[in-house]
């Protein structure tokens, strides 16, 4: 079958077939409609999911294609988190274009790729190429802008809008909730815009938002910062429990570079601060932050970067232009673009001087402010003061691209968030499960042998080696290798709460394992399993806790999401 044609094919019953495996439409009559009030003050659907990220996206996905009426909010008016309103290209691990996500990201990577050969002016050679990187970026092997996914996004959804299957609720956050024993009955979501008061119900909610804002407002038990090493046994973990001890968060922005001009900023306010800033970490920090050097993650040494705007080698060192370029010119003809386009996402932007995890709207405020401020500092610095092969100084080419980043300021719509409340589950994932080091100690196994906590309840795969940046609480990096892991379905559900999932970082993991659970293809994957895992408990008229408890229904509930493309165990070696 024609791939560009998936979208035509049907799910029998409101439920896909084997070979549906992207996103096909229930049959006509069989989906679900959200149901408005006369006023369009209520709403009424199956699912309410809060926050567009790619988890939230992945679980709307999911639902939709099996017939279920949903409402999606987002914060912004951007959906797609990290890798659109947040600007982060996908981080992703080595095996992804075979397997290791879903069917349906990877169709989402695909439409991205045919949304550049179907509508930009590549050269032959790029246009050819299947896995085609639009960026050439070294982080990874899809660098592309933050426009295009959200189009492609935005696509997906069109249609499930125009049904009225879906609502899409843009610039809207959830201010407070009802709650009748361990069951959420409805959600408020505010306009951002308004301030008009917007009632959600359904039978089952999603906790979809970059910093678990649903478990506070629905009593729901929640942990945040790093676990003490007498609570999880982990060999990287703190000897005691710090709640406000949580990962940088980064301030994105993207900038090109036009040769012979001059786009110097204005001067950042905080500049003269940000300039003599010497990081106070544990280990000790390399120098200063606005400087080519940083501490290298795996073995916190002094390293040195470089950078070049024209993308020109800067020998044994990272050039961190190329790191997260995502467009490249020269994969498009000749004279369409100035120059290459570049997401700046370094450990030189990196803030970790205040928490944004479980404290007040106005301290988050205060530091989202200082993290722009540091991003603009960073490239005034770049634009100024950052030494040139040539002996020289700055580079005032440098221009700051609002228009990519669909901002008047020039920086992203909402900081790339790394680490968030997290629920206390069913089920906990810790180092020993997925850490290489400690899960040879536990294990006994080595070499080719050696392999991550086979879990019994798995729904999705994924895999990243454990990143956390410095901290909030003065922690240098946290850098080791993990394993090809599963994502354990007792890690989505929280421990009391019956109608409430999660679907971004704000899963079952610890500060810790946070570090490799957080990326873009493991969010989706956790998204997608979770909106699969509510048309199920409501069509088995049972509770997500009962599926995981059931043997006979786990089984059913993992064929079923295999049907649809979600891999659930990794293959043989």
């Amino acid at each position: 079958m024609n791939r560009r044609n998936f979208m035509g094919r049907m799910a029998i019953g409101g439920v896909a077939t084997a070979s549906a495996i992207s996103l096909p439409f229930a049959v006509s009559g069989k989906a679900n409609k959200v149901i408005p009030d006369e006023n369009g003050r209520k709403f009424k659907a199956e699912l309410v999911i809060a926050g567009g990220g790619l988890g939230g996206c992945a679980a709307a996905f999911a639902a939709l294609r099996n017939g279920r009426s949903v409402i999606l909010t987002e914060e912004t008016d951007w959906i797609g988190g990290q890798l659109t309103q947040q600007g982060v290209p996908p981080d992703e691990h080595q095996w992804i274009e075979t397997h290791g996500a879903t069917a349906l990201y990877r169709e989402f990577r695909t439409r991205v790729r045919d949304y550049y050969k179907n509508n930009f002016p590549l050269t032959e050679e790029a246009s050819n190429r299947e896995f085609l990187n639009p960026g050439n970026g070294t982080v990874s092997v899809l660098c592309h802008e933050p426009k295009v996914a959200l189009q492609v996004l935005e696509d997906l959804f069109a249609p499930y809008e125009s049904a009225r299957q879906l609502i899409l609720l843009k610039q809207y956050k959830a201010s407070k909730a009802t709650v009748q024993g361990n069951k959420v009955k409805s959600l408020e979501v505010k306009s951002l815009k308004s301030g008009d008061a917007v009632l959600l119900e359904a039978p089952y909610f999603v906790d979809a938002t970059e910093l678990g804002d649903l478990l506070p407002i629905t009593g729901t038990e929640y942990i945040t910062g790093s676990e003490a090493r007498s609570d999880t046994g982990e060999l990287h973990a703190d000897k005691t429990h710090r709640p406000a001890n949580n990962q940088a968060f980064t301030v994105c922005f993207a900038m090109d570079y036009v040769k012979g001009e001059d786009w110097t900023i204005p001067k950042p306010e905080e500049y003269d601060f940000w300039r003599s800033f010497e990081p106070d970490l544990t280990p000790p920090w390399a120098g200063k932050l606005l400087e080519l050097n940083y501490s290298d993650p795996k073995t916190l040494q002094p390293k040195e970067l470089g950078f070049h705007p024209e993308g020109i080698s800067t020998g044994s060192k990272l050039n961190l232009w190329n790191y997260r370029r995502i467009i490249h010119r020269e994969n498009f003809v000749d004279g369409f673009y100035e120059g290459d386009i570049s997401i700046v996402n370094w450990p030189q932007n990196d803030y970790f001087l205040g928490n944004i995890v479980d404290v007040s709207e106005s301290e988050i405020s205060k530091h989202v402010n200082k993290g722009k401020q540091l991003s603009l500092s960073l490239l005034y610095w770049l634009q100024t003061e950052a030494p040139r092969p040539d002996g020289g100084k700055g580079w005032k080419g440098l221009r700051l691209r609002n228009d990519v980043m669909g901002t008047e300021d020039g920086l992203a719509k909402y900081p790339y968030v790394r680490e968030s409340r997290r629920i206390k589950a069913l089920f906990t994932v810790l180092e020993e499960h997925v850490g290489a080091q400690q899960r040879a100690e536990v294990s006994g196994l080595s070499g080719e042998a050696l392999v991550s906590k086979d879990f019994h309840d798995s729904v999705g795969i994924g895999y990243y080696h454990i990143d956390l940046h410095p901290s909030s609480g003065g922690d240098n990096y946290i850098d080791f290798g993990s394993l090809p892991f599963e994502i354990p379905l007792g890690a989505l559900i929280p421990e009391r709460m019956e109608n409430l999932l999660a679907a971004n970082k704000n899963i079952g993991t610890t500060h810790i394992t946070n570090g490799c659970y957080r990326l873009h293809p493991v969010e989706w994957s956790i998204g997608e399993a979770v909106g699969m895992l509510v048309p199920f408990a409501i069509d088995k008229g049972v509770s997500p806790k009962t599926v995981r408890e059931d043997p006979s229904l786990l089984k059913s509930f993992q064929s079923f999401i295999s049907s649809q493309g979600i891999e659930t165990k990794w293959p043989e070696k």
